[in-house]
């Protein structure tokens, strides 16, 4: 487990000066990612916000090796520069101690959607690498449209809330547990607002011969609208009400990493962002003790798989 004083010592490999907004979860979420991961590192992107804030032409905020190529094949192009790494171990063109790590981020349009089928392929090759999915819930890049990643309920520009629909009727898709059901080591969720967590989380990943994934929860303070400020907070609360729950599956073993001592209603998640405000008014009442019911269903499968005793 990573301590704050061994991660400050590391070099920042995401640079100041990029262009992602003031409070951005993903960035808060990438820079830990980095701190907390081996040395040396190649990394790649899908197209979204991360992409195109630091890599505006002709300037990169990536200190290390990175390579973007298309929205939907992030995790393909670093599949290939990990079989090109082990081609050239087994050529004898690389000495065969040789030990690079690999990880690749995207956002929820770029992995829940665009980019599944490059992701799913990846996993199931076997491919040593890491996938971290900074997951605001949104394609917030292009205008806020809605992903299969968007909670029942929220307002995005393509699923409004007004008085036929109140925002997004169908709920998120779970890609944490299909990325369990590829059989790969280590799958995880994170968050943004519990660092150790996270760090903990992509060293166990990264020590895994084979693939790995982890969902972090990372709050758009833009798509969202949360206060900048409010990030951590944001990230903690979505925990605290069970929205996000912080687990790992290593090796197939469900395992709770944080379980709250008082289960917080998610109205406490909800009031905090602007996208669930038309919940809260009159005669929503009946969607709002649907969506908690569909959350207390999940954290009472989540507590089984995990084998804790249910509340």
């Amino acid at each position: 487990m990573p301590t704050l004083k061994e991660l400050a010592k590391e070099q920042e490999l995401l640079s100041g000066g990029h262009r992602l907004c003031a409070g951005c979860g993903a960035s808060i979420a990438v820079r830990q990612v980095l701190l907390a991961a081996p040395k040396p590192l190649v990394v790649t992107s899908a197209t979204g916000c991360l992409e195109v804030a630091t890599t505006i032409f002709p300037y990169t905020a990536w200190e290390m090796p990175w390579m973007h190529s298309a929205f939907e094949n992030a995790a393909a192009t670093c599949s290939g520069i990990e079989s090109a790494y082990e081609s050239l171990k087994k050529q004898g063109r690389l000495p065969v101690d040789t030990k690079i790590y690999f990880i690749t981020f995207g956002g929820d349009g770029g992995t829940y959607d665009i980019g599944l089928q490059s992701l799913s392929g990846a996993a199931e090759r076997g491919h040593r690498m890491l996938y971290v999915c900074y997951n605001n819930q949104a394609y917030m890049n292009t205008g806020i449209q809605r992903s299969s990643a968007t909670p029942k309920g929220g307002f995005t520009t393509t699923s409004p809330a007004g008085k036929v629909k109140p925002g997004k009727e169908q709920a998120r898709k779970d890609l944490t547990e299909i990325m369990v059901a590829h059989n790969i080591p280590y799958v995880a969720q994170a968050v943004v607002g519990d660092w150790r967590d996270l760090t903990t989380k992509v060293q166990k990943a990264l020590s895994k011969d084979g693939p790995s994934f982890i969902n972090v929860l990372s709050p758009c303070r833009l798509g969202w609208g949360c206060a900048p400020e409010k990030t951590l907070q944001t990230g903690r609360i979505a925990v605290e009400t069970c929205f996000w729950p912080l687990y790992e599956v290593d090796e197939g073993v469900h395992k709770l990493t944080y379980k709250p001592k008082e289960k917080k209603p998610i109205i406490e998640f909800l009031k905090l962002q602007d996208r669930f405000k038309h919940l809260l008014k009159a005669g929503n009442e009946a969607l709002l003790a649907e969506i908690q019911e569909d959350i207390d269903k999940k954290w009472k499968k989540l507590l089984f798989l995990s084998g804790e005793k249910s509340e």
